[in-house]
């Protein structure tokens, strides 16, 4: 049976990639067009559902996320979600579910250049870009980054990791960039999120995708950073989220 599903999963990514190639292309013209003539609430509604077709599109593999949309949170407070990084597909669950606290990620520098969508949301939609190369860039980013979430009470989407784990293993947290954020946010809380299985995904690369792949996201409980010390707090997080990443 598993033969047959590998052997089947050729065909159907081929599709699924087909389908993921039109998403992007598509709403990076609807994007342009919501950015460029109407604002910000229109784009941010466009990238809500350029993720959900993503979601879309990656259940022609079978894949599913347990996930449900975030309903109950600190109001007009900026939120810091941490968590740990898997693969290239943690992300559209994030942005989908999380819509309601606009999330903004902290992502390198590389990816706001060639990808259809991805690199136009990342360069007009409030994310903020880093050179990983130049610590001096990457503060000044984060700082300035920082100050955004504060004025507008958004979120920001850290992967405190660095780089994507790509098993269920996961990496030590770098503490620099988590930690200027929580310094320049005093009054934001942190949401940690533990995600499992999605580096099931990428287990053979780009390709073949596998099928039926079930990603699940614990989502613990708010906390104040008012509440802690920053390596205190980090060190808690880090805890936390290590604590419900699933064996193999």
């Amino acid at each position: 049976m598993k033969q047959i599903a590998h052997i089947l999963s050729y065909p159907i990514t081929v599709i699924f990639y087909l389908l993921f190639g039109l998403v992007l292309v598509v709403f990076h013209a609807i994007q342009w067009v919501c950015n460029t003539l109407i604002g910000y609430k229109a784009h941010k509604k466009s990238v809500d559902f350029l993720n959900f077709f993503i979601l879309a599109s990656l259940r022609v593999l079978g894949t599913s996320f347990q996930l449900k949309t975030l309903k109950n949170y600190p109001k007009d407070v900026p939120i810091i979600v941490v968590s740990n990084h898997q693969s290239l597909w943690d992300i559209p669950p994030l942005v989908w579910h999380l819509r309601n606290i606009h999330p903004k990620f902290v992502s390198k520098i590389e990816l706001g250049k060639w990808i259809p969508s991805v690199s136009y949301n990342l360069r007009h939609g409030g994310a903020v870009l880093i050179d990983r190369k130049n610590p001096r860039q990457a503060i000044t980013a984060l700082i300035n980054f920082a100050d955004y979430l504060n004025l507008h009470n958004r979120s920001a989407v850290i992967f405190p990791e660095g780089t994507r784990s790509k098993t269920n293993v996961a990496k030590k947290f770098q503490h620099k960039g988590l930690s200027v954020l929580i310094k320049k946010m005093p009054e934001a809380y942190v949401l940690p999120i533990t995600i499992n299985n999605s580096w099931k995904l990428q287990k053979h690369g780009m390709f073949p995708m596998p099928l039926g792949v079930r990603v699940r996201y614990k989502l613990h409980p708010f906390i104040k950073i008012s509440d802690f010390d920053a390596e205190t707090l980090i060190d808690t997080i880090e805890s936390q989220i290590n604590s419900e990443i699933l064996p193999k």
